[in-house]
């Protein structure tokens, strides 16, 4: 394909995702609710399909010596597909987010006014494996108003494909745009600059992955861009805290999902740390399989437990089952050294000291701080009524847990009285 016919197919795309988002202005919520609920329906029937495209690309991925990671996140799984279908069916049941009424928090002189909720216009998705994430992101669009353009990597083509088509059948069954959600093959738009950089059609470009790849599309963007943060989270452990919690805060950080997005990798030890509880824990953590590193001080004194770490490893993901352990002078120290290393999105610590927790919380600058309790993340919480994309480090636009607001942006509506 000539980059002339790349360009002619992205144009089509992407004027079809604009008439789409114009069209879904005419359905309601109930509408938009029902093609949600028709797309995880059609996902449901449709595991065997899903899961022959993926055997495809883990097969691609594993002759192209793809990283294991990537293998990782790529593999889908009927778990993964089922908690798909129930993070659309739970969005299907959720009120119609754009039926909010906001009061304006300011007010005119003989007028009333307040703020109504309305869809951003065409997202685009660029993500790295996840293939479930095309139709989690696909829900979260429809139910807010929005269109959606997909572009996958390489690896992850024919599952995306697969996805794509099934969710564009689901929406054909609705009676909604099918144009409401489109996939860009690499193939076909081998340049994801091509795409991220189209600011006059594109409202919102979410890049999702390692966070190399998340900085390097973010980089090529021209429109808006809502950065998905992940790995690299940090604890840390006070002399006031108690080992059995950090344990279970740690492991608990790694399991339940391929993406390890709020996974803490690092722990900063207070100078007050019994070595004690420390030599239990790492043992602890080594018999569950996971790789031990610190620093040169804590690497002198456990040899047998801890490999030592590089400098530029303390700012980096591991984004696997490893954790980094570091000394640290004392809780201010800490709070330093995670503003200057962490990610920035989730980090936490462990105390029975008040006056610690509250240092801490209001001294991390980041978007998501835990005390005594582990960072884990979901998409699909048991609690509330809120469902999340992921989790944004990023200030100015959209801080912490991506739900439905970040597709959506306030109009303000200013209402004088009538002079008939």
């Amino acid at each position: 394909m000539t980059s002339d016919d790349a360009a002619a197919g992205l144009v089509r795309v992407l004027d079809s995702a604009q008439g789409a988002f114009l069209a879904l202005d005419s359905y309601g919520g109930n509408d938009r609710s029902r093609a949600v609920l028709a797309m995880a329906e059609v996902l449901e029937r449709s595991f065997a399909q899903i899961l022959e495209a993926n055997t495809l690309d883990l097969v691609v991925s594993r002759e192209m010596s793809v990283a294991d990671c990537l293998c990782e996140w790529l593999k889908l799984t009927p778990e993964r597909l089922q908690n798909t279908v129930a993070i659309l069916k739970r969005l299907a049941t959720l009120p119609d987010p754009l039926q909010r009424v906001m009061a304006s928090p300011y007010q005119f002189n003989l007028a009333q006014t307040y703020c109504q909720l309305m869809p951003l216009g065409v997202v685009a998705l660029v993500y790295e494996a996840f293939p479930e994430l095309a139709a989690i992101t696909a829900g979260f669009c429809l139910k807010t108003g929005n269109s959606l353009v997909l572009r996958s990597c390489g690896a992850s083509s024919h599952s995306a494909a697969a996805i794509c088509e099934i969710l564009r059948e689901g929406l054909l069954d609705a009676d909604l745009p099918v144009d409401s959600v489109n996939h860009i093959a690499s193939e076909t738009l081998p340049n994801v600059q091509d795409l991220v950089g189209s600011a006059s059609q594109l409202n919102l470009v979410i890049p999702y992955g390692r966070p190399s790849f998340v900085e390097q599309i973010s980089q090529q963007c021209t429109p808006p861009v809502l950065r998905a943060a992940m790995g690299n989270c940090y604890l840390y452990w006070s002399s006031k805290g108690d080992l059995e919690m950090v344990r279970q805060m740690i492991i608990d950080s790694h399991v339940g999902h391929p993406d390890p997005v709020n996974a803490i990798e690092k722990v900063l030890v207070s100078p007050g740390q019994n070595p004690a509880p420390l030599v239990r824990l790492l043992n602890n953590l080594q018999a569950k399989g996971f790789k031990l590193r610190g620093d040169s001080e804590l690497c002198e004194q456990f040899p047998d437990h801890l490999t030592l770490a590089k400098e530029n490893e303390w700012g980096k993901a591991y984004l696997d089952r490893t954790v980094a352990f570091r000394t640290t002078q004392n809780l201010k120290t800490a709070i330093a050294w995670i503003n200057s290393h962490s990610s920035g999105h989730g980090d936490c610590i462990a105390t029975d000291s008040y006056q610690e927790s509250r240092q801490f919380s209001m001294g991390v600058d980041s978007a998501l701080v835990y005390v005594n309790i582990p960072p884990s993340f979901c998409r699909n919480p048991h609690q509330g009524e809120s469902l999340f994309l992921g989790v944004s480090s990023q200030k100015g636009q959209r801080r912490g847990l991506i739900g439905l607001e970040a597709f959506m942006t306030p109009k303000q509506i200013v209402q004088g009285e009538s002079r008939s």
